[in-house]
């Protein structure tokens, strides 16, 4: 149960307050230490997978921190990111990927219910939005760094990509599951 993927996990969500503390410091530095903490996070999200699979050390407590410690720390960094620049233009793809990993969240664990939980494994578009997601926040979040307003900017259009790529993703979820959710097929409860 401790084990080195399992232990990356709960260092992710332990970053997390350190990540919003940092974040309203007023320092010339922080900007930066914020977007490192971030990109810390979202690298151990990668390595803690890849280390449960190459070590054979896949668990029932990392298959259920893993995707915990992703939605925290995405969405409170969303939601930070929108505390600091509240226009519509931030909100919408912070909405709609927040909204939508509730959404799936939801959809997964009534799957897993009716024991159907495969059909809704992550998908190759998945990874893709979450990569886009996790390098857009990274820009935006030096957005007061001397690299200036370019890297917020570009920030910004990789957040409406994976904004994109998450209602892709979400539909791919959706029709996976559609034949449960319509009653067209009867599963056990358990």
């Amino acid at each position: 149960m401790w084990n080195t993927p399992n232990l990356l996990t709960l260092l992710r969500i332990g970053l997390i307050p350190v990540f919003v503390g940092v974040f309203y410091v007023e320092a010339p530095w922080a900007p930066y230490a914020a977007a490192g903490i971030f990109g810390l996070a979202a690298a151990t999200d990668w390595l803690d997978g890849h280390l449960a699979r190459r070590w054979d050390q896949a668990s029932p407590l990392g298959a259920f921190l893993d995707p915990v410690a992703d939605k925290l720390m995405v969405a409170v960094a969303l939601v930070l990111l929108v505390q600091a620049d509240p226009r519509t233009l931030v909100v919408l793809p912070a909405m709609v990927i927040i909204g939508r990993e509730i959404t799936v969240s939801a959809l997964r664990e009534w799957m897993a219910e009716v024991g159907a939980r495969a059909q809704v494994a992550v998908s190759l578009v998945g990874k893709f939005k979450t990569t886009a997601q996790m390098i857009s926040i990274i820009l935006m979040l030096l957005w007061h760094s001397p690299l200036g307003p370019w890297v917020y900017w570009l920030g910004l259009v990789l957040l409406y990509l994976a904004a994109v790529l998450t209602l892709w993703s979400m539909v791919i979820y959706l029709r996976a599951a559609w034949p449960s959710l319509s009653g067209q097929v009867i599963h056990a409860r358990r």
